[in-house]
């Protein structure tokens, strides 16, 4: 999954407030070690005994980490070994974020409320910090269950403080302006091919013999210690887009260590799509939703003024991409910006204002509100370089891949005949995993038999592009007993405490009261949004 935008409902909402085909060819199969065994399970034990016993000393977080913290807000870190298999070698610390449940009740201030214990949150990516989940317990829709819950947030191994990954100078990560060419020519795959090999002998460089530990079974494990440090028995969590991979893997692994887990916009764990498959499916989802963003702004003709069709929408977009290599927005924007900018909006409906009015204006001669939106800070460069790093060394090494460029450049030139929009980014940005230098893991086979866990309650958009529907309907055969609601003719990556009041009443049912419905059942979709002409919003 490309890691363009990392962050649930949830996170988006906190953010905002507080301001694929089938694939053919067989995948490599070198240096893929067995399932993992006993050895892992003994160190696991270990590691979340000497946890539980050392708790976390929470106090002050650090500016750099979440910066303006308000006071309910405390920081800590927790000990996981870098190896499993080897409990007593080397340790990492992961950085943790806790505001305790207020036991308020929201509606009625002077009666108190039992605490349920931890909410444990996790955003995705691979390469997101949670860290911020914490303040979300200030927005209105979140306080009831902030009232029974400690906000839990953390970095996982890689991320941010918690031994970070890098693969690169983060002074060298952003590139503009850049080509993204839909049907790449020969000599533009060489050069792809060849960053691509440059990048996975950088993670090797940089990061060493520790590249290999960066994992989803070691993100689950560590999700256990974690649990343990904070004192509790049996874990709550909420895991969105990549976060509900790992949720699941947790499941598998530790079924009886479940209180109750949320999985919101599910990523599929069939094994035998891990990851390069997914991707293929990702890209092809991509599609229908920049479909469904085209079919938007021409309904809104009358404010946009790119046609009153989808062909001429992107008709408007190809004219605006050919101009762009031709000569870079504000010197930044090429291609590969606009690309990038645009992609976002196949996450989040509340971009698509924002960015059809920049497409608009760069079109009749304005660029200055698409250079506002494209050009990348280089003052977060350092987080997105280390972002991109764990992305990319967790799904590398989380299972095989295609080690032959014949398999990726076959598979990718059938898709983008029929999905041009994200196609072939996607397929570079996953390349270095065809040359990386570290041992391939098995991906688990995820399955829980009847009664072996708590309830699952499992959240998905129908439309969502980032983590497509087909993976909410194998993780909900898969867990047995889960329960899946879906947003009808939705597209939004990850609902959870977003607009939607029907999902929002499914979502503290559950974590208030432990209550889910009977059967998979369905909400209306949320409003689109409202189109406006001024290109103001993320």
């Amino acid at each position: 999954m490309r890691a363009a935008a990392l962050y649930s409902a949830a996170g988006s909402l906190l953010l905002t407030t507080l301001a694929a085909a089938p694939a053919g060819g067989t995948p490599g199969t070198a240096h893929v070690p067995a399932a993992p065994g006993a050895a892992e399970a003994r160190g696991t034990a270990v590691a979340a005994a000497r946890a539980r016993a050392a708790g976390i000393d929470f106090g002050p977080c650090p500016a750099a980490e979440v910066p303006g913290t308000p006071a309910g807000v405390r920081c800590g870190t927790v000990s996981v070994p870098l190896d499993y298999a080897h409990p007593d070698g080397t340790q990492i610390r992961l950085t943790v974020s806790r505001a305790r449940a207020t036991q308020k009740d929201p509606h009625n201030s002077k009666r108190r409320i039992p605490r349920q214990g931890s909410l444990v949150f996790n955003p995705g990516g691979p390469g997101a910090s949670g860290m911020y989940f914490p303040l979300i317990g200030t927005v209105p829709r979140w306080q009831r269950i902030a009232a029974v819950y400690d906000l839990i947030g953390y970095a996982p191994r890689g991320v941010g403080r918690s031994a970070p990954l890098s693969c690169e100078d983060p002074k060298r990560f952003f590139k503009a302006p850049t080509a993204a060419p839909v049907h790449p020519s020969e000599a533009y795959k060489r050069e792809r091919v060849a960053e691509a090999k440059a990048y996975a002998r950088g993670c090797a460089r940089r990061s060493g013999s520790r590249l290999r530990f960066y994992t989803s079974l070691n993100n689950a494990r560590d999700l256990d210690v974690l649990r343990a440090a904070l004192g509790e028995d049996r874990l709550t969590f909420l895991g969105a887009s990549y976060g509900t991979y790992f949720g699941a893997l947790y499941a598998a692994m530790f079924p009886s260590h479940v209180r109750r887990m949320v999985l919101d916009a599910a990523v599929d764990p069939d094994p035998r799509k891990v990851w390069y498959r997914s991707n293929l499916e990702q890209s092809a989802a991509f599609e229908d939703r920049w479909a469904d963003f085209r079919r938007w702004i021409a309904r809104h003709d009358d404010v946009y003024r790119l046609g009153t069709t989808s062909a001429r929408v992107q008709r408007g977009y190809d004219i605006a991409r050919e101009r762009l290599a031709g000569k870079a927005a504000g010197g930044k924007v090429g291609p590969g910006q606009l690309q990038n900018v645009f992609l976002t909006a196949g996450y989040y409906e509340d971009y698509w204002p924002s960015r059809a009015a920049a497409l608009s204006a760069y079109l009749r001669g304005d660029p200055r509100p698409l250079v506002r939106l494209a050009v990348p800070d280089p003052k977060t460069a350092a987080e997105a370089e280390n972002a991109s790093a764990v992305y990319t060394a967790v799904e590398c090494n989380d299972a095989p891949w295609p080690t032959d460029w014949e398999v990726w450049d076959r598979d990718n030139t059938r898709l983008a005949r029929v999905a041009p929009f994200e196609t072939w980014d996607n397929a570079f940005t996953n390349l270095p995993c065809a040359y990386w230098p570290a041992p391939r893991q098995r991906p688990l086979d995820v399955r829980t038999g009847p009664g072996e866990l708590p309830p699952v309650l499992i959240l998905a958009a129908e439309r969502d592009a980032a983590a497509p529907y087909q993976g909410a309907l194998e993780t909900n055969r898969r867990l047995a007993g889960s329960v899946l609601v879906t947003e009808r003719d939705a597209g939004t990556h990850g609902i959870a405490g977003g607009p939607n009041a029907c999902v929002n009443g499914y979502l503290d049912a559950y974590l208030l009261q432990g209550r889910v419905p009977a059967r998979h059942t369905s909400c209306a979709p949320r409003r689109p949004p409202a189109a406006v002409r001024s290109a103001k919003g993320a």
